[in-house]
């Protein structure tokens, strides 16, 4: 037992020496590294917010049909470019029976319009040939030019007053205001019936077209044909939600429609992200950004700032404030709508400027300190003056040169 407690006790004191060496390196390498010291740099430091989102054409429409029905045929594939006007898919129509119906009693409806329009025109005519209610007031005004000549003989002798011979004076002028007016009346009556007609024949047109469109989905007399979807501006094809047949509902006041195809102008990009609230105050229109897109590595794109929200939006209790940047694209990479990005804005920055680890800056109430080595393991406290800093790297714009040699701060080094 002896023997026992003593190897035991003898392997306690090889361990607690072991320990104890193990220890006093760990502590001697701190020391060391505590003694660490760094030269100040000649640098550009640059202070930027960081705003994320993606890549977006400028210009990107949904094209959606005329009318209801089934997609026939695509002329077109995803990433096509395509032109203002280009076919891109033919919809079949399935026209309801009810629909037809309508359409066929209001074509015969308005044929009959414009026969009882037609009508009432060439009796008109007839009546305005014989002309019987403007011979009726040319023989009133012819009689009231006799009888005035009459009277004016009668008062010239003395026969009648001054004051009856007015009376027949005014009573001609009045005959000769109605032939005028009988005439006139005569040919607006006349074109009266003329328009109606016409508009009973525009009807008539518009029920045919109507009833045509229904059932062959073009007009008869336009080159239109509203079950072909066309192209609505010059740009790639970037998506194609319906299929060929695929049902799709035409685009009204009441309804927004199938989309067959979305259309983008894919040289015209933006940007468009959100950045948080505490830098938005420091934005400005026509500020320079940085974008890096998440697909395409050691790559970046230029950007300018053009729209800065008024409003902003809280995503889970922080305020965002979204803005958008047009991008200036090169011609040597393809940037495809919807690319992740995120946007270095540029808020300030300084070049070429003495700077220092911002780690190794000792902060007293208002002052700012650096230990500088004086000597061998040996340092002096001194004030410094600091600028710009980039969170990583700050600005020491009085108290160091380059000659300097800061001390580490060890807690950093651990």
């Amino acid at each position: 037992m002896n023997k026992g407690c003593l190897f035991s006790f003898i392997g306690f004191l090889v361990l607690s020496a072991i320990g104890l060496v193990y220890y006093f390196s760990q502590q001697g390498d701190k020391t060391a590294a505590n003694f660490e010291t760094e030269k100040p740099v000649l640098t550009d430091i640059i202070k930027k917010t960081v705003a994320t989102g993606s890549i977006k054409p400028r210009h990107e429409v949904q094209i959606k049909p005329q009318v209801s029905g089934v997609v026939e045929e695509l002329y077109v594939e995803e990433g096509q470019m395509v032109t203002k006007g280009q076919k891109l898919a033919k919809i079949r129509l399935v026209p309801s029976e009810v629909n037809i119906n309508s359409a066929k009693s209001n074509v015969e409806l308005s044929r009959l319009r414009v026969q009882e329009a037609q009508r009432e025109l060439t009796r008109q005519q007839g009546l305005n040939k014989r002309n019987l209610d403007v011979e009726s007031a040319r023989v009133n005004y012819e009689n009231a030019v006799q009888e005035a000549e009459r009277q004016e003989g009668l008062f010239k002798d003395g026969v009648i007053s001054e004051q009856e011979y007015n009376r027949f004076k005014v009573d001609l002028e009045l005959r000769k205001a109605e032939y005028e007016n009988a005439k006139v009346s005569s040919t607006n009556s006349l074109k009266q019936f003329e328009t109606e007609l016409e508009i009973r024949q525009q009807e008539f047109q518009a029920a045919t077209n109507n009833l045509a469109l229904l059932r062959e989905g073009a007009s008869r007399n336009s080159k239109q044909v509203a079950n072909i979807v066309v192209s609505t501006l010059d740009g790639m094809v970037l998506d194609l939600p319906a299929e060929e047949g695929t049902s799709v509902i035409e685009r009204n006041n009441f309804n927004e429609g199938t989309s067959i195809a979305i259309v983008a102008d894919m040289n015209a990009l933006i940007f468009e992200g959100k950045v948080d609230e505490s830098d938005v105050g420091k934005l400005k229109e026509g500020m320079p950004l940085e974008l890096t897109v998440g697909a395409i590595e050691d790559k970046k794109f230029p950007a300018i700032l053009e729209f800065v929200s008024p409003k902003g939006i809280d995503e889970d209790g922080t305020v965002k404030f979204e803005i958008k940047a047009a991008i200036q694209q090169t011609k040597d990479i393809f940037l495809r709508a919807g690319y992740s990005a995120n946007g270095d804005i540029i808020l300030d920055q300084v070049k070429q400027v003495i700077a220092i680890k911002e780690r190794d800056v000792i902060f007293e109430e208002d002052t700012t300190f650096v230990e500088v080595e004086v000597a061998e393991r040996e340092f002096e406290k001194r004030k410094v003056k600091l600028g710009l800093s980039d969170g990583i790297l700050v600005e020491v714009a009085e108290g160091l040169d380059t000659t300097s040699k800061v001390r580490v701060i060890a807690e950093a080094v651990d």
